[in-house]
Protein backbone atom coordinates (compact mmCIF):
# COMPACT_ATOMS: atom_id res chain seq x y z
CA UNK A 1 0.00 0.00 0.00
CA UNK A 2 1.65 3.31 -1.16
CA UNK A 3 2.02 6.35 1.49
CA UNK A 4 -0.65 8.36 -0.14
CA UNK A 5 -3.10 5.62 -0.25
CA UNK A 6 -2.98 4.80 3.44
CA UNK A 7 -2.77 8.63 4.28
CA UNK A 8 -5.88 9.43 2.40
CA UNK A 9 -8.12 6.68 3.37
CA UNK A 10 -9.02 8.22 7.00
CA UNK A 11 -9.02 11.91 5.77
CA UNK A 12 -12.53 12.73 5.12
CA UNK A 13 -13.10 11.48 8.94
CA UNK A 14 -10.27 13.53 10.45
CA UNK A 15 -10.32 16.92 8.78
CA UNK A 16 -12.68 18.74 11.68
CA UNK A 17 -9.60 17.58 14.15
CA UNK A 18 -6.27 17.83 12.77
CA UNK A 19 -5.22 20.90 14.31
CA UNK A 20 -1.75 21.61 15.23
CA UNK A 21 -2.13 20.89 19.12
CA UNK A 22 1.22 21.64 20.58
CA UNK A 23 -0.32 22.43 23.95
CA UNK A 24 2.52 19.77 25.43
CA UNK A 25 -0.10 18.54 27.48
CA UNK A 26 1.49 15.45 28.47
CA UNK A 27 0.21 15.05 32.13
CA UNK A 28 -3.39 14.96 30.70
CA UNK A 29 -5.53 13.64 33.54
CA UNK A 30 -7.69 11.78 30.50
CA UNK A 31 -9.52 8.57 31.87
CA UNK A 32 -7.75 5.65 30.52
CA UNK A 33 -9.74 3.87 28.75
CA UNK A 34 -12.72 5.93 28.21
CA UNK A 35 -15.01 4.55 25.17
CA UNK A 36 -17.23 6.31 23.25
CA UNK A 37 -20.82 5.32 23.01
CA UNK A 38 -20.00 3.47 19.92
CA UNK A 39 -17.22 1.45 21.00
CA UNK A 40 -15.05 3.26 17.85
CA UNK A 41 -12.24 5.07 19.98
CA UNK A 42 -10.24 4.53 22.99
CA UNK A 43 -8.21 6.79 24.58
CA UNK A 44 -5.65 6.25 27.03
CA UNK A 45 -3.82 7.95 29.61
CA UNK A 46 0.07 8.48 29.74
CA UNK A 47 2.02 6.11 31.11
CA UNK A 48 4.25 6.55 33.23
CA UNK A 49 8.33 6.59 32.13
CA UNK A 50 10.16 3.38 31.78
CA UNK A 51 13.88 3.83 32.22
CA UNK A 52 16.11 0.92 31.03
CA UNK A 53 13.37 -1.52 30.27
CA UNK A 54 12.15 -2.97 27.03
CA UNK A 55 8.88 -1.80 25.31
CA UNK A 56 7.08 -4.97 24.41
CA UNK A 57 7.28 -7.88 26.22
CA UNK A 58 4.46 -9.86 25.02
CA UNK A 59 5.01 -11.87 20.98
CA UNK A 60 2.37 -9.32 19.10
CA UNK A 61 3.82 -6.57 21.11
CA UNK A 62 7.27 -6.87 19.47
CA UNK A 63 5.79 -7.61 16.18
CA UNK A 64 4.34 -4.16 16.05
CA UNK A 65 7.74 -3.05 17.15
CA UNK A 66 9.41 -5.04 14.59
CA UNK A 67 6.97 -3.24 11.68
CA UNK A 68 8.38 0.24 12.69
CA UNK A 69 11.73 -0.95 12.92
CA UNK A 70 11.95 -2.22 9.62
CA UNK A 71 10.43 0.28 8.09
CA UNK A 72 12.05 3.52 9.48
CA UNK A 73 15.23 4.56 7.40
CA UNK A 74 16.62 6.89 10.43
CA UNK A 75 17.72 4.66 13.02
CA UNK A 76 19.08 7.84 15.15
CA UNK A 77 15.22 9.22 14.90
CA UNK A 78 13.56 5.30 16.15
CA UNK A 79 16.93 5.85 19.25
CA UNK A 80 14.99 9.31 19.69
CA UNK A 81 11.53 8.10 19.91
CA UNK A 82 12.91 5.26 22.56
CA UNK A 83 13.93 7.67 24.59
CA UNK A 84 10.97 10.25 24.45
CA UNK A 85 8.60 7.26 24.96
CA UNK A 86 10.96 6.04 27.96
CA UNK A 87 11.19 9.56 29.88
CA UNK A 88 6.84 9.73 29.49
CA UNK A 89 6.97 12.41 27.02
CA UNK A 90 4.24 10.83 24.81
CA UNK A 91 0.86 12.04 26.57
CA UNK A 92 -2.63 10.23 26.40
CA UNK A 93 -2.97 8.07 23.11
CA UNK A 94 -6.13 7.93 21.53
CA UNK A 95 -7.14 4.75 19.43
CA UNK A 96 -9.75 4.60 16.60
CA UNK A 97 -9.86 2.24 13.39
CA UNK A 98 -6.98 3.39 10.90
CA UNK A 99 -5.25 5.71 13.83
CA UNK A 100 -3.25 6.51 16.97
CA UNK A 101 -3.02 9.71 18.51
CA UNK A 102 -1.12 11.57 20.47
CA UNK A 103 1.09 14.69 21.57
CA UNK A 104 4.25 14.02 22.00
CA UNK A 105 6.87 16.49 24.29
CA UNK A 106 10.14 17.69 23.05
CA UNK A 107 13.16 17.74 25.54
CA UNK A 108 13.01 22.30 24.88
CA UNK A 109 9.60 22.12 26.05
CA UNK A 110 8.07 22.46 22.84
CA UNK A 111 5.02 19.54 21.51
CA UNK A 112 3.83 18.06 18.41
CA UNK A 113 0.85 16.12 17.69
CA UNK A 114 1.64 12.83 16.19
CA UNK A 115 -0.45 9.96 14.31
CA UNK A 116 0.49 6.39 12.82
CA UNK A 117 -1.79 5.34 10.28
CA UNK A 118 -2.80 1.62 9.23
CA UNK A 119 -5.18 0.41 7.04
CA UNK A 120 -8.12 -0.91 8.31
CA UNK A 121 -9.57 -4.32 7.55
CA UNK A 122 -12.43 -4.67 5.13
CA UNK A 123 -15.75 -5.48 5.28
CA UNK A 124 -15.25 -8.70 3.82
CA UNK A 125 -12.03 -9.30 5.36
CA UNK A 126 -13.54 -8.81 8.99
CA UNK A 127 -16.24 -11.96 7.78
CA UNK A 128 -13.48 -14.26 7.20
CA UNK A 129 -11.54 -13.46 10.26
CA UNK A 130 -14.53 -13.50 12.33
CA UNK A 131 -16.06 -16.84 10.72
CA UNK A 132 -12.65 -18.48 11.22
CA UNK A 133 -12.81 -17.24 14.95
CA UNK A 134 -16.04 -18.93 15.40
CA UNK A 135 -14.69 -21.87 14.05
CA UNK A 136 -12.49 -22.52 16.98
CA UNK A 137 -13.53 -21.65 20.47
CA UNK A 138 -9.93 -21.74 21.81
CA UNK A 139 -9.32 -18.05 19.94
CA UNK A 140 -12.32 -16.21 21.34
CA UNK A 141 -11.05 -17.65 24.68
CA UNK A 142 -7.48 -16.49 24.30
CA UNK A 143 -9.07 -13.01 23.24
CA UNK A 144 -11.08 -12.53 26.67
CA UNK A 145 -8.22 -13.35 28.49
CA UNK A 146 -5.82 -10.15 26.82
CA UNK A 147 -4.34 -12.98 24.97
CA UNK A 148 -3.00 -13.42 21.16
CA UNK A 149 -2.01 -16.63 20.60
CA UNK A 150 0.26 -17.36 17.43
CA UNK A 151 -1.89 -20.15 16.50
CA UNK A 152 -5.15 -17.18 15.85
CA UNK A 153 -2.32 -14.87 13.97
CA UNK A 154 -1.88 -18.02 11.79
CA UNK A 155 -5.31 -19.43 11.35
CA UNK A 156 -6.43 -15.47 10.72
CA UNK A 157 -3.16 -15.64 7.74
CA UNK A 158 -4.79 -18.65 6.78
CA UNK A 159 -8.22 -17.23 6.03
CA UNK A 160 -6.64 -14.26 3.75
CA UNK A 161 -6.30 -11.91 7.00
CA UNK A 162 -3.27 -10.00 8.47
CA UNK A 163 -3.71 -9.00 11.52
CA UNK A 164 -0.23 -7.93 12.69
CA UNK A 165 1.36 -5.10 10.72
CA UNK A 166 4.12 -5.43 8.35
CA UNK A 167 7.06 -3.37 6.82
CA UNK A 168 5.40 -0.17 5.24
CA UNK A 169 2.16 -0.37 6.87
CA UNK A 170 2.33 1.90 9.78
CA UNK A 171 2.12 5.90 7.99
CA UNK A 172 3.47 8.24 10.02
CA UNK A 173 2.00 12.09 10.23
CA UNK A 174 3.63 14.90 12.31
CA UNK A 175 2.94 18.26 13.00
CA UNK A 176 7.09 18.74 12.26
CA UNK A 177 6.02 17.51 9.54
CA UNK A 178 9.03 15.04 8.70
CA UNK A 179 7.91 12.42 5.44
CA UNK A 180 9.55 9.44 7.25
CA UNK A 181 9.30 8.41 11.15
CA UNK A 182 10.64 10.60 13.26
CA UNK A 183 11.21 10.74 17.00
CA UNK A 184 7.61 12.02 18.13
CA UNK A 185 5.99 9.03 15.59
CA UNK A 186 8.17 6.50 16.88
CA UNK A 187 7.91 7.32 20.66
CA UNK A 188 4.14 7.21 19.80
CA UNK A 189 4.83 3.79 18.26
CA UNK A 190 6.82 2.82 21.30
CA UNK A 191 3.83 3.75 23.63
CA UNK A 192 1.75 1.83 21.58
CA UNK A 193 3.57 -1.54 22.04
CA UNK A 194 2.85 -0.80 25.70
CA UNK A 195 -0.76 -0.80 25.60
CA UNK A 196 -1.04 -4.25 22.68
CA UNK A 197 0.72 -5.92 25.93
CA UNK A 198 -1.87 -5.03 27.82
CA UNK A 199 -4.64 -5.66 25.76
CA UNK A 200 -4.51 -7.25 22.13
CA UNK A 201 -8.32 -5.36 21.51
CA UNK A 202 -6.28 -2.41 20.98
CA UNK A 203 -5.07 -3.65 18.05
CA UNK A 204 -8.14 -4.94 16.70
CA UNK A 205 -9.73 -1.82 17.15
CA UNK A 206 -6.79 0.09 14.58
CA UNK A 207 -7.86 -2.49 12.41
CA UNK A 208 -11.53 -1.70 12.44
CA UNK A 209 -13.45 -3.22 15.48
CA UNK A 210 -14.14 -2.62 18.83
CA UNK A 211 -14.08 -4.90 21.43
CA UNK A 212 -17.54 -4.52 22.20
CA UNK A 213 -18.76 -4.92 18.29
CA UNK A 214 -16.21 -7.95 18.17
CA UNK A 215 -17.60 -9.59 21.30
CA UNK A 216 -21.30 -8.97 19.97
CA UNK A 217 -20.40 -10.36 16.12
CA UNK A 218 -18.43 -12.92 17.66
CA UNK A 219 -21.75 -14.12 20.11
CA UNK A 220 -24.37 -13.71 17.11
CA UNK A 221 -22.66 -16.18 14.93
CA UNK A 222 -22.19 -18.82 17.25
CA UNK A 223 -25.80 -18.73 18.39
CA UNK A 224 -26.45 -18.75 14.91
CA UNK A 225 -24.34 -21.94 14.19
CA UNK A 226 -25.20 -23.83 17.56
CA UNK A 227 -28.62 -23.34 16.26
CA UNK A 228 -28.03 -25.62 12.93
CA UNK A 229 -30.54 -28.16 12.70
CA UNK A 230 -28.04 -31.11 13.19
CA UNK A 231 -27.79 -34.03 9.82
CA UNK A 232 -30.61 -36.20 9.82
CA UNK A 233 -29.44 -40.29 11.21
CA UNK A 234 -30.72 -42.42 8.70
CA UNK A 235 -32.39 -45.98 9.89
CA UNK A 236 -31.54 -48.97 7.19
CA UNK A 237 -35.93 -48.76 6.25
CA UNK A 238 -35.28 -45.58 5.60
CA UNK A 239 -32.11 -45.55 3.73
CA UNK A 240 -34.12 -48.25 1.54
CA UNK A 241 -37.20 -45.77 0.52
CA UNK A 242 -35.70 -42.00 1.07
CA UNK A 243 -32.15 -42.17 -0.82
CA UNK A 244 -33.34 -39.97 -2.87
CA UNK A 245 -32.91 -37.19 -0.17
CA UNK A 246 -30.18 -38.08 1.36
CA UNK A 247 -27.83 -34.91 0.93
CA UNK A 248 -25.43 -35.73 -1.98
CA UNK A 249 -24.84 -36.29 -5.85
CA UNK A 250 -26.74 -38.70 -7.55
CA UNK A 251 -23.82 -41.10 -9.14
CA UNK A 252 -25.89 -40.91 -12.74
CA UNK A 253 -25.91 -37.06 -12.73
CA UNK A 254 -22.45 -36.53 -12.19
CA UNK A 255 -21.62 -39.22 -14.72
CA UNK A 256 -23.97 -37.63 -17.30
CA UNK A 257 -22.20 -34.10 -16.39
CA UNK A 258 -18.69 -34.83 -17.29
CA UNK A 259 -16.70 -32.09 -16.44
CA UNK A 260 -19.73 -30.11 -15.37
CA UNK A 261 -20.42 -31.63 -12.02
CA UNK A 262 -22.62 -29.88 -9.89
CA UNK A 263 -21.44 -28.60 -6.56
CA UNK A 264 -21.01 -30.68 -3.55
CA UNK A 265 -23.12 -30.23 -0.48
CA UNK A 266 -22.59 -28.03 2.08
CA UNK A 267 -20.58 -29.80 4.64
CA UNK A 268 -21.53 -30.20 8.12
CA UNK A 269 -20.31 -28.03 10.69
CA UNK A 270 -16.70 -29.07 12.25
CA UNK A 271 -17.15 -30.47 15.63
CA UNK A 272 -16.48 -28.41 18.58
CA UNK A 273 -13.62 -30.74 19.86
CA UNK A 274 -11.70 -33.78 19.18
CA UNK A 275 -13.10 -37.23 19.66
CA UNK A 276 -12.83 -39.11 22.91
CA UNK A 277 -11.15 -42.80 22.43
CA UNK A 278 -12.63 -45.57 23.96
CA UNK A 279 -11.06 -46.29 27.83
CA UNK A 280 -8.36 -49.68 26.93
CA UNK A 281 -7.17 -49.74 30.44
CA UNK A 282 -10.30 -52.12 31.60
CA UNK A 283 -10.40 -55.34 32.09
CA UNK A 284 -10.66 -57.42 28.64
CA UNK A 285 -10.35 -54.73 26.46
CA UNK A 286 -7.12 -54.30 25.71
CA UNK A 287 -5.27 -56.88 23.45
CA UNK A 288 -2.54 -59.33 24.92
CA UNK A 289 0.62 -57.32 25.01
CA UNK A 290 -0.17 -53.95 23.94
CA UNK A 291 0.40 -50.69 26.44
CA UNK A 292 -3.39 -49.83 26.57
CA UNK A 293 -1.98 -46.28 28.18
CA UNK A 294 0.16 -45.69 25.15
CA UNK A 295 -2.47 -46.35 22.46
CA UNK A 296 -4.78 -44.51 24.31
CA UNK A 297 -2.48 -41.70 24.20
CA UNK A 298 -1.83 -42.33 20.40
CA UNK A 299 -5.38 -42.56 20.12
CA UNK A 300 -6.39 -39.05 21.52
CA UNK A 301 -3.28 -37.44 19.19
CA UNK A 302 -4.70 -38.79 16.45
CA UNK A 303 -8.18 -37.15 16.32
CA UNK A 304 -6.98 -33.99 17.71
CA UNK A 305 -4.70 -33.88 14.70
CA UNK A 306 -7.41 -35.23 12.32
CA UNK A 307 -10.05 -32.40 13.73
CA UNK A 308 -6.76 -29.92 12.96
CA UNK A 309 -6.30 -30.88 9.60
CA UNK A 310 -10.25 -31.10 8.55
CA UNK A 311 -10.63 -27.16 10.01
CA UNK A 312 -7.38 -26.74 7.43
CA UNK A 313 -9.16 -28.01 4.46
CA UNK A 314 -12.10 -26.79 5.29
CA UNK A 315 -10.69 -23.26 5.19
CA UNK A 316 -10.54 -20.13 2.68
CA UNK A 317 -7.50 -20.50 0.14
CA UNK A 318 -6.47 -24.06 2.01
CA UNK A 319 -4.38 -24.77 -1.22
CA UNK A 320 -2.11 -21.73 -0.18
CA UNK A 321 -1.24 -22.48 2.81
CA UNK A 322 1.80 -24.52 2.64
CA UNK A 323 2.53 -28.18 3.63
CA UNK A 324 3.91 -28.52 7.28
CA UNK A 325 7.68 -29.95 7.61
CA UNK A 326 8.17 -33.54 8.63
CA UNK A 327 9.06 -34.34 11.99
CA UNK A 328 11.60 -36.42 12.50
CA UNK A 329 11.03 -39.29 15.46
CA UNK A 330 12.96 -37.18 17.98
CA UNK A 331 10.84 -34.30 17.24
CA UNK A 332 8.11 -35.91 17.07
CA UNK A 333 8.62 -37.63 20.67
CA UNK A 334 8.34 -34.31 22.06
CA UNK A 335 5.13 -32.71 20.33
CA UNK A 336 3.77 -35.67 21.71
CA UNK A 337 5.06 -35.22 25.29
CA UNK A 338 3.89 -31.42 25.16
CA UNK A 339 0.45 -31.82 23.40
CA UNK A 340 -0.86 -34.31 25.42
CA UNK A 341 -3.34 -34.18 28.33
CA UNK A 342 -1.38 -34.44 31.63
CA UNK A 343 -3.49 -37.16 32.61
CA UNK A 344 -3.18 -39.19 29.73
CA UNK A 345 1.25 -39.04 30.09
CA UNK A 346 2.21 -40.67 33.07
CA UNK A 347 5.96 -41.00 34.21
CA UNK A 348 6.07 -44.49 32.46
CA UNK A 349 5.54 -43.12 29.45
CA UNK A 350 7.67 -40.27 29.61
CA UNK A 351 10.66 -42.37 30.49
CA UNK A 352 9.66 -44.53 26.84
CA UNK A 353 9.89 -41.85 25.15
CA UNK A 354 12.86 -40.61 26.59
CA UNK A 355 14.63 -43.90 26.45
CA UNK A 356 12.96 -44.75 22.77
CA UNK A 357 14.81 -41.06 21.62
CA UNK A 358 18.24 -41.50 23.62
CA UNK A 359 17.56 -38.40 26.05
CA UNK A 360 17.37 -38.85 30.11
CA UNK A 361 14.26 -37.95 31.52
CA UNK A 362 15.45 -34.60 32.44
CA UNK A 363 16.52 -33.77 28.68
CA UNK A 364 12.96 -34.71 27.58
CA UNK A 365 11.62 -32.79 30.06
CA UNK A 366 13.48 -29.40 29.13
CA UNK A 367 12.64 -30.13 24.99
CA UNK A 368 9.25 -29.74 26.15
CA UNK A 369 9.61 -27.01 28.06
CA UNK A 370 11.36 -25.94 24.88
CA UNK A 371 8.63 -27.11 22.21
CA UNK A 372 6.36 -25.45 24.60
CA UNK A 373 7.52 -22.21 24.08
CA UNK A 374 8.09 -22.59 20.12
CA UNK A 375 7.53 -26.08 18.77
CA UNK A 376 10.30 -27.58 16.63
CA UNK A 377 12.43 -24.31 15.58
CA UNK A 378 12.82 -23.95 19.88
CA UNK A 379 13.58 -27.51 19.70
CA UNK A 380 16.20 -27.14 17.63
CA UNK A 381 18.08 -23.99 19.31
CA UNK A 382 18.07 -26.07 22.44
CA UNK A 383 19.47 -29.17 20.75
CA UNK A 384 21.40 -28.24 17.76
CA UNK A 385 24.48 -26.86 17.43
CA UNK A 386 25.54 -23.80 15.09
CA UNK A 387 27.24 -20.94 14.68
CA UNK A 388 25.39 -17.58 13.81
CA UNK A 389 26.85 -14.97 11.24
CA UNK A 390 28.86 -12.44 12.56
CA UNK A 391 26.74 -9.80 11.42
CA UNK A 392 23.61 -10.99 13.09
CA UNK A 393 25.58 -10.73 16.24
CA UNK A 394 26.86 -7.11 15.64
CA UNK A 395 23.03 -5.94 14.48
CA UNK A 396 22.14 -7.71 18.24
CA UNK A 397 24.88 -5.72 19.56
CA UNK A 398 24.06 -2.72 17.90
CA UNK A 399 20.02 -3.14 19.17
CA UNK A 400 21.65 -4.00 23.06
CA UNK A 401 23.53 -0.45 23.22
CA UNK A 402 20.94 1.59 22.03
CA UNK A 403 18.11 0.03 24.52
CA UNK A 404 19.44 1.19 27.37
CA UNK A 405 21.04 4.26 29.12
CA UNK A 406 24.73 4.12 29.84
CA UNK A 407 24.38 3.97 33.54
CA UNK A 408 21.75 0.90 33.25
CA UNK A 409 23.30 -0.51 30.28
CA UNK A 410 23.99 -4.39 31.48
CA UNK A 411 27.13 -5.98 30.95
CA UNK A 412 27.73 -8.32 28.10
CA UNK A 413 29.87 -10.89 26.95
CA UNK A 414 29.57 -13.07 23.31
CA UNK A 415 30.33 -17.12 24.07
CA UNK A 416 31.60 -18.33 20.85
CA UNK A 417 32.09 -21.80 22.30
CA UNK A 418 31.19 -24.66 19.74
CA UNK A 419 27.14 -25.67 20.38
CA UNK A 420 26.08 -22.78 21.65
CA UNK A 421 27.84 -20.29 19.25
CA UNK A 422 24.24 -18.57 19.02
CA UNK A 423 24.27 -17.33 22.85
CA UNK A 424 25.02 -14.28 23.78
CA UNK A 425 25.47 -14.35 28.13
CA UNK A 426 25.06 -11.88 30.46
CA UNK A 427 28.91 -11.85 32.39
CA UNK A 428 26.94 -10.76 36.30
CA UNK A 429 23.63 -12.80 35.74
CA UNK A 430 22.54 -16.61 34.89
CA UNK A 431 20.66 -15.63 32.01
CA UNK A 432 21.54 -16.30 28.11
CA UNK A 433 20.06 -15.54 24.97
CA UNK A 434 20.67 -17.87 21.87
CA UNK A 435 20.22 -16.72 18.32
CA UNK A 436 18.57 -19.10 16.40
CA UNK A 437 18.53 -20.27 12.82
CA UNK A 438 14.91 -18.91 12.59
CA UNK A 439 16.79 -15.62 13.07
CA UNK A 440 14.71 -14.54 16.62
CA UNK A 441 16.44 -14.66 19.89
CA UNK A 442 15.35 -17.40 22.42
CA UNK A 443 15.73 -16.43 26.61
CA UNK A 444 17.54 -19.47 28.83
CA UNK A 445 17.95 -19.47 32.28
CA UNK A 446 20.40 -21.56 34.25
CA UNK A 447 18.60 -23.79 36.43
CA UNK A 448 20.30 -26.51 38.28
CA UNK A 449 23.46 -26.64 36.46
CA UNK A 450 22.30 -26.90 33.04
CA UNK A 451 20.92 -23.64 30.81
CA UNK A 452 16.57 -24.16 30.53
CA UNK A 453 14.39 -22.24 27.87
CA UNK A 454 12.67 -19.59 29.88
CA UNK A 455 10.22 -17.89 27.12
CA UNK A 456 8.49 -17.45 23.43
CA UNK A 457 11.25 -16.02 21.36
CA UNK A 458 11.83 -12.68 19.78
CA UNK A 459 13.02 -10.52 17.05
CA UNK A 460 14.28 -7.72 19.27
CA UNK A 461 17.33 -8.66 21.61
CA UNK A 462 16.90 -6.33 23.76
CA UNK A 463 13.47 -6.62 24.69
CA UNK A 464 13.94 -10.52 25.04
CA UNK A 465 16.90 -9.48 27.41
CA UNK A 466 14.45 -6.60 29.12
CA UNK A 467 12.20 -9.56 29.70
CA UNK A 468 14.31 -12.42 30.80
CA UNK A 469 16.51 -9.64 33.16
CA UNK A 470 12.43 -9.13 34.68
CA UNK A 471 11.50 -12.18 34.97
CA UNK A 472 14.36 -13.40 36.71
CA UNK A 473 14.56 -10.68 39.04
CA UNK A 474 11.06 -11.17 40.51
CA UNK A 475 11.96 -14.82 40.43
CA UNK A 476 14.53 -13.61 43.28
CA UNK A 477 12.37 -11.64 45.18
CA UNK A 478 9.72 -14.58 45.39
CA UNK A 479 12.15 -16.85 46.72
CA UNK A 480 14.12 -14.16 48.86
Amino acid sequence: MSRSTSRAHDDVNDDNDRTNDTTGNVGSDVADDAATPDDHERTFAALAPVPGRGFARTWWGRAWLKALEDTALDGQQLKKGRGRAREGAVGAVSVRPGRITAVVQDRDGTAQRSDVLWQPLSEEEWDRFLDMAVDRAGHIAALLDREMPPHLVEDAAGAGVELLPGIGDLEPECGCEAWDHCPHSAALCYQMARLLDQDPFVLLLMRGRGERRLLDELHVRSVARATRVSPRTWSDEEAADETSSVPGVPAAEAFAAGDRLPPLPVPPPLPSAPGQPPALGTEGVAPSGVDADALELLAADAATRALRLLADALSPDHGQQPLEPDLTMRQDAVRLAASAPDPRLSDRLCARLASGTGRQRPELDLAVRAWRYGGAPSLAVLEGEWTPAPEALARAAAALEAAWEDGDRPRLRADSGAPDGGRRPLSDARVQLRYGPDGRWWPYREEHGRWAPAGPAGHDPAAALSDLLSSDLLSEEGTG
